[in-house]
This record gives C-alpha cells, sequence and structure tokens, in this order.
C-alpha cells in the first residue's frame, strides 16, 4: 500500500469523495468583469454568427456545393460546438465569479472540449490536404475528392476525434479525488483535473500525452506537406498577380495554424499534465476565443464565390421583403 493511500479516509479509497469542484477563472482581474464579460460575449457572438453564416450559404447556393465548402462548413460546425462547450463557462465566470460543477458535469466538459479540439485539428488536415488536391493535381482532384469521399473523411475525423479523447478521459474520471477542489482554470481540461487527483496519475497522463502528440503532429505534418507543395506551385505560376494572391492566402490560412497549433503545443505537449497550470489560462484563451473569431474571415469570408453567395442571399432577401410590403393591403 502506498503511503498516499494509508493518508486517505476510507470512503475516498473505495469511491471519490469529491461531488463537485470550484473553477477559479482568472481572479487577479476579477474587477474587470463586466468589461472582460462584454468583450467576450461579443467575440462568442461573433464567432457563432461567422461560423452558422458560412454554413447556411454553403448549403443554401449551389455554387458552394463542392468539398471544399463541405469540409469549410464541418469545421465551422465544429467550431461552433468547440467555443459553446468552455465560453458559457467563462462568460459565467466574469459575470458572478467562481463557479461550481458537478463531478460528472466537469469530466462531461472535458471529454466534450477535447473531442471537438481534436476533431477541429483531424479536419483542418483534410482541410489542407484539400487544397493540396486541389491545386497540386487538379485533374486528379474530382475523381478523389467524390461526395462520398468527402462524407468519409468528415465521419473519419469524428470518430478519431472521439477515440484518441474519451480513453484517457474515462480512465482518469476513475481517479480518486479526495481534495482541494478548486481548478484553477476557466473550464474542466485535463490538466488541472490531473493535478488535483489523489491518486497516482502519471500512466493516465502519459497515454494523454502520447495521444496528443499523435493528433498534433500528425495533423502538423500533414499540413506542412500540403501547404509547401502548394507554396512550391505556386511559385510557378506565371501571372505576379496571381501569385500575390495565392501567397496571401496562404500566408493568412498558416497564421491561424500557427495560432492553433502554437497555443495547444504549450498546454498539452508536456508529459506532466499538471505542469504550468497558472500559464496555461491565458493561452486557453488563444484557441477558445481568438482563432475561432478569425477562422470563418480568415477561410471564408475573403472568398470572392462566398462573397457572391452572400450578396446574392442578401438580394433575395431585399426581393421577398419589398414583395411582401407590396402584397399587403393598403
Amino acid at each position: 500500500m502506498r503511503d498516499t493511500d494509508m493518508l486517505m479516509p476510507e470512503k475516498t479509497r473505495n469511491g471519490t469523495a469529491i461531488q463537485e469542484f470550484i473553477l477559479e477563472g482568472f481572479p487577479a482581474a476579477q474587477h474587470l468583469g463586466m468589461l472582460l464579460f462584454l468583450v467576450h460575449l461579443l467575440a462568442y457572438l461573433a464567432s457563432l454568427m461567422g461560423n452558422m453564416l458560412i454554413i447556411v450559404v454553403t448549403f443554401e447556393d449551389h455554387r458552394l456545393q463542392m468539398p471544399m465548402y463541405f469540409f469549410l462548413s464541418s469545421f465551422s460546425f465544429v467550431e461552433c460546438c468547440f467555443i459553446t462547450s468552455v465560453i458559457p463557462q467563462l462568460l459565467a465566470i466574469f459575470l458572478s465569479g467562481r463557479q461550481k460543477i458537478s463531478f460528472v458535469a466537469c469530466f462531461t466538459q472535458a471529454f466534450v472540449f477535447l473531442f471537438w479540439g481534436a476533431t477541429d485539428f483531424f479536419l483542418l488536415a483534410v482541410l489542407s490536404l484539400d487544397r493540396y488536391l486541389a491545386i497540386c493535381k487538379p485533374l486528379r482532384y474530382p475523381t478523389i475528392m467524390s461526395p462520398r469521399m468527402c462524407f468519409v473523411l468528415v465521419t473519419g475525423c469524428l470518430v478519431l476525434g472521439f477515440l484518441f479523447m474519451a480513453i484517457p478521459v474515462v480512465m482518469l474520471s476513475q481517479s480518486f479525488y479526495c481534495g482541494p477542489n478548486v481548478i484553477p482554470h476557466f473550464f474542466c481540461d485535463f490538466g488541472p483535473l490531473a493535478s488535483l487527483s489523489c491518486s497516482e496519475t502519471r500512466s493516465i497522463e502519459m497515454l494523454f500525452f502520447n495521444l496528443a502528440l499523435i493528433v498534433l503532429f500528425t495533423t502538423l505534418l500533414i499540413a506542412i506537406f500540403a501547404y509547401s507543395n502548394i507554396v512550391a506551385t505556386i511559385v510557378r505560376l506565371p501571372s505576379a498577380r496571381e501569385r500575390q494572391r495565392a501567397f496571401s492566402t496562404c500566408s493568412s490560412h498558416l497564421l491561424v495554424l500557427s495560432l492553433m497549433y502554437g497555443s495547444c503545443v504549450f498546454i498539452y505537449m508536456k508529459p506532466e499534465q499538471s505542469s504550468r497550470l497558472d500559464t496555461n489560462r491565458e493561452a486557453a484563451l488563444v484557441n477558445t476565443v481568438v482563432t475561432p473569431l478569425l477562422n470563418p474571415v480568415i477561410y471564408t469570408l475573403r472568398n470572392k464565390q462566398v462573397h457572391q453567395a452572400l450578396r446574392d442571399a442578401l438580394s433575395r432577401v431585399k426581393l421577398h421583403t419589398y414583395h411582401r410590403k407590396n402584397a399587403l393591403p393598403h
């Protein structure tokens, strides 16, 4: 028997004593609570509206019924689910201070957040490959990216995200929690939960580290392969204007990739997830607030085809409103 087991009360050896956790949030910035609430609420609503607009326009406009926009609308849906798993909790903390969350709800949030996050990275890899095939292999692109293949790829991303994150979260939830129960974060993440466990969690942390390593670096290598080949193809374009436009698009995509991978590598790429918890909160804001706000603009709303689809949709709405007004009896 370990010394820590001897120190535990009898009930904590056979079950979990803690029934709820307390999310600490940002105690140093509590005096700015209302301001931070408004800023993050606006960012959250803008992210939701931008991503939902992409989904609606993609399915409404027949010109956007192609693989790239199917993947982008899938990515937008996942982004909406990803930020909704944590941002409402953050807003509640800014508004009311520390928040209590039940044991089950906390681990559910941790799984949902990590599941959508991992799916995000798999979809980014698929988006990178899609652009690589469209630009570097244009003749084979329609054959490879058939509707069935698109559906299989998106489903595969969801299944992989589920499998990679479910195992370590379920294993950690079986640990003993005997106190303290204050989580130094604004949501239930794997690292803070591992640090509060009264059990030995090193093997679970190493499993999570290895799985996160596979997710991040496999998808990163795919993105690097795709964009390096895209850049090599762009360099050979005859028109300087075409080269400049293509480089502009690639550079904005790479900015989002850098922010997402940089913040996640900082948070999760350490064998002991319980280390560096204080700085994880700030880094988590990057991939839960900043990048979801940038993604709709960079990946889709700068696109000319999407601009035209939005203009056409707005024209249809105006025309419909005009006819309705004229149809009303005077």
